[in-house]
């Protein structure tokens, strides 16, 4: 991985410790995970054996608290072994952060010990069949009913459904638009939830994308998270954080991709030279190698600014979001092309590493609600 910041020495041990995880429990497997539709469980504790269970959870609340900078540069390295795994780690700690930061003490007592050590499995859910970019929209209902709410709705695409035992649900308590909808942690066991059937997907295959269904799901008040009327606020600050996180995942698959790449040229030869000799492909590699550097300084400007709450903060994680998911994509899908037909090969791990980075553009808020993002934040001080 090349650096565009100076990292700290604590930066620079995080990094190798995940590194050599990545080496060696993700990449030898990747392939195979993805053929399978394989979710290992196994290997996502192992993870939070190392403190990547909850990332940014305080560690008077089992966490690791590591800063968002120290974040994206874990979900990177983890990328580099298998995005698929390093995206479902950062929504498990995107919903661990959401706890540990708007939950109350029994709450956090409750719930974050299992999430940190990823003994119970966390997923965000929010997308609804008829509410994907417009999420202000969703019609998944919570009733309140004395000491208790009721839950009814269905939850689209959530990762890690399933498997996962604790589920952050967005539902509407109130008047439509933003301002009624609350956000509750809901129960794989509470009585009333049940699950589609694994989706069947591009990419991201190495974990379980299915709908949730909620059919009059009744839990008591506690299970609220915040204050009611807050939940798309609270939705909203939870995916800044995502958003950096896919992000660096789309990062570390392409700067895989690219390594292999440099590999592979340098190996292979035509008319009677490598190819990594050739000027042409030469400039292509450099081509590449700035784009990711450049989308890799923005991933971590837009880190720094989170973690010291500047008021940009969204903004940039937008910004960050959109350039770096593109970058990764088109640098993947170069260097399948650079590999010719062996790219197009399972084998060779290329084309994996091009279809999971696709989804990358999509989740966590579509590239074009990112530019939505953006161009808000330009024009309204106009308005």
């Amino acid at each position: 991985m090349n650096a565009v910041t100076t990292l700290t020495e604590d930066q620079l041990a995080l990094a190798e410790v995940t590194l050599d995880f990545a080496q060696e429990q993700l990449a030898p497997h990747a392939v195979a995970w993805d053929q399978a539709k394989h979710f290992p469980v196994d290997v996502i504790r192992r993870a939070a054996s190392l403190g990547l269970g909850g990332v940014y959870v305080r560690e008077e609340h089992g966490g690791s608290g590591l800063t968002r900078s120290d974040g994206v540069l874990v979900l990177e390295t983890l990328a580099t072994g298998c995005p698929s795994i390093a995206g479902y780690l950062s929504i498990h700690n995107m919903v661990a952060w959401m706890i540990d930061r708007y939950g109350d003490a029994a709450q956090r007592r409750r719930w974050l010990p299992s999430l940190c050590t990823a003994a119970t499995l966390g997923s965000y859910c929010l997308t609804e069949p008829g509410a994907g970019s417009d999420a202000a929209a969703l019609r998944t209902r919570a009733e309140r009913d004395g000491e208790h709410y009721v839950l009814t709705g269905v939850k689209q695409f959530i990762s890690g459904a399933g498997a996962a035992g604790v589920y952050v649900v967005m539902a509407r308590t109130g008047e439509s638009g933003s301002g009624g909808i609350s956000a509750f942690v809901i129960e794989r066991e509470d009585p009333g939830v049940s699950f589609g059937p694994n989706e069947h997907k591009m990419g991201w295959n190495a974990q379980p994308t299915r709908q949730v269904v909620l059919d009059g799901v009744r839990v008591p008040a506690d299970r609220r998270l915040g204050a009611e009327g807050d939940g798309f606020r609270i939705a909203m600050n939870g995916l800044n954080g995502g958003r950096l996180g896919i992000a660096a995942c789309s990062l570390g698959g392409a700067q895989s991709a690219l390594d292999r790449s440099l590999a592979y040229l340098a190996d292979r030869e035509a008319f009677g030279a490598r190819l990594l000799d050739a000027q042409a492909l030469q400039f292509r590699l450099a081509d590449m190698a700035t784009e990711l550097s450049a989308a890799r300084a923005l991933v971590r400007t837009a880190a720094e600014a989170l973690d010291r709450a500047d008021p940009q903060g969204a903004q940039l994680c937008a910004m960050a979001k959109r350039f770096a998911t593109d970058t990764g994509f088109a640098v993947a899908n170069e260097a399948l092309q650079l590999h010719g037909g062996y790219g197009y090969l399972s084998e060779y791990g290329i084309e994996k590493i091009v279809r999971d980075l696709r989804v990358h553009q999509i989740l966590e808020g579509t590239n074009e609600i990112m530019r939505v993002i953006v161009a808000r934040g330009l024009t309204e001080a106009l308005r």
